[in-house]
């Protein structure tokens, strides 16, 4: 069950051009890659600073930020991929967040 596809859609503005995916062999991978992916806009934003933190309301806002996120995960009984939406995305960012921070 832990071992399922996952394929992030996103569109970081308005232009259509800016659609991509994320493809991940997990949805803990996947949730890994978002949080990479807030990462790397932090320090883009904020290169003098070498030590970067954020809580999840700053994460919620990046993803709240974005035209559009949301994910497709496969679903092996029925062997398709299922949608989710953004606040699916941040609800399994968070417990990802959370499992993390109990495993340290």
């Amino acid at each position: 069950m832990a071992n399922r596809h996952t394929i992030i859609l996103m569109q970081t503005s308005r232009s259509r051009a800016t659609r991509t995916f994320m493809d991940y062999e997990s949805i803990s991978q996947a949730m890994d890659g978002i949080c990479a992916l807030y990462e790397r806009k932090l320090k883009e934003l904020n290169p003098a600073i070498r030590e970067i933190t954020y809580d999840i309301s700053d994460l919620y806002n990046f993803i709240d930020g974005l035209a559009d996120m949301s994910a497709l995960v496969y679903d092996h009984p029925i062997q398709a991929y299922l949608p989710y939406d953004r606040q699916w995305i941040k609800q399994k960012t968070l417990q990802h967040l959370k499992k993390l921070a109990s495993q340290r």
